[in-house]
């Protein structure tokens, strides 16, 4: 008698922990549930509301419109870099050659552009692909030796720097020229293109939550009820218009949040929507059983850290577009804990296989507006970097203590 062994199944992403959308049934359930750590952005929201209200409440200008305008500014670039941070914790690793890489290839545009004379499109284009070619190298060596991604991302942080000093050569500083690059950070929408900009954003984002339940429906898995789908899209409509009022008082939407925007939500629909996302999250969740299931587990982690370093690239093109040059700090200082603070902050697990893209946007917010607050403070430098240390410090304790609980109720 013969005997057959079942083919493993793919790993479906609409069980993912980052597609759970449940309401909490009872008090005790809410209570489990954030014992988990299973309430999702609800939690980085109220930390958001009670961030904000601190400093409201210190100074008046932190909600003006200026200070929002200026807000969502400062956050674009390490919001990028964080998307591809994100996509690196989902697989329980860790990059820290991220900001030494944006340093690097925003050297490299600029450079190209300024001394060589390259159109800004084609040089940015190229240090993009310079930033991805790079995390291809960091992945294959990591993945192909079984060398841990903290050593030779380590290894990626001091070796990139160097590249980076050598890019700029003797100057040091090369101030970027008017055009591609300084629009990326100093264009504007109108008021009218705002509106209408919000109100194509809620529609999408109506379109794709229906699209979704249907899915989960016909599959005949637990889809969120018309009362949870109502109040999602009703909270980002309200939450849209009302940003696009208030940045409409000062200089208008900036170009700089909708690419953001457009990016963690295209890495959004990758990781919940495609294959590829899914393998990310089942490599994260356990590589063996990944490797058994039939997923490439070698061609993931290379393709991961590529995006990660690329986004890095786009991450540090468009800080220098903010500060209109790139020079020796570029990418240094405190980018590189931010972004990865950020995402932590926002709840994407640092053990992997947990969390989603838009961790990436909350995570930014949330620091970004720590940090913009104490600037409006006028702390200290020391006062900052602690405050940030501590903030992160307690967001890993809260994710450890969130596995610890899904450990003790079976539910890892």
């Amino acid at each position: 008698m013969s005997t057959t062994t079942p083919a493993p199944t793919e790993p479906d992403p609409s069980v993912t922990v980052a597609q759970k959308e449940t309401l909490p049934t009872s008090g005790r359930d809410l209570l489990n549930r954030v014992r988990t750590g299973d309430l999702g952005s609800l939690r980085v929201l109220i930390l958001l509301a009670i961030v904000w209200a601190i400093f409201q409440s210190q100074e008046s200008r932190f909600l003006s419109s200026t200070n929002l305008v200026n807000l969502s500014l400062q956050i674009t670039a390490v919001g990028l870099i964080s998307v591809g941070v994100v996509l690196v914790l989902l697989l329980g690793e860790i990059d820290l050659s991220v900001g030494a890489v944006s340093g690097l290839c925003a050297s490299i545009a600029a450079v190209l552009s300024v001394k060589h004379g390259w159109p800004a499109g084609a040089a940015i284009l190229l240090a993009i692909a310079v930033g991805a070619a790079i995390g291809t190298f960091q992945g294959f060596i990591s993945t192909k030796f079984g060398i841990p991604t903290f050593v030779v991302t380590l290894a990626g942080l001091l070796g990139w720097q160097g590249a980076q000093l050598k890019v700029l050569g003797e100057t040091g500083t090369v101030n970027l020229n008017t055009g591609i690059f300084t629009d990326l950070t100093g264009k504007f929408l109108s008021d009218s293109i705002g509106w209408l900009a919000a109100i194509a954003c809620i529609l999408l984002f109506s379109a794709a939550v229906m699209a979704g339940r249907q899915r989960r429906v016909r599959a005949g898995l637990t889809a969120p009820t018309p009362l949870l789908v109502g109040i999602r899209i009703g909270a980002v409509a309200v939450a849209a218009l009302l940003a696009v009022y208030i940045v409409n008082q000062d200089r208008g939407v900036p170009i700089a949040a909708l690419i953001l925007i457009g990016f963690v939500a295209f890495f959004d629909f990758i990781t919940r929507r495609t294959r590829f996302g899914r393998h990310i999250y089942a490599v994260g969740g356990n590589m063996e059983a990944a490797r058994r299931a039939g997923i490439n587990v070698f061609r993931v982690r290379v393709a991961v850290f590529a995006l990660a370093s690329a986004m890095a690239a786009v991450g540090g093109i468009m800080a220098a577009s903010r500060l209109l040059a790139v020079n020796q700090s570029s990418g240094g200082s405190d980018l590189l804990l931010l972004s990865i603070a950020g995402p932590v902050i926002a709840g994407t697990s640092l053990f992997g296989g947990r969390g989603n893209v838009w961790s990436a946007l909350l995570g930014a917010l949330v620091i970004g507006s720590i940090s913009n607050g104490m600037d409006l403070l006028a702390y200290t430098s020391a006062t900052k970097f602690m405050v940030t240390g501590a903030v992160l410090l307690g967001a890993v304790v809260l994710d450890a203590a969130a596995r610890m609980g899904r450990a003790a109720s079976g539910r890892m």
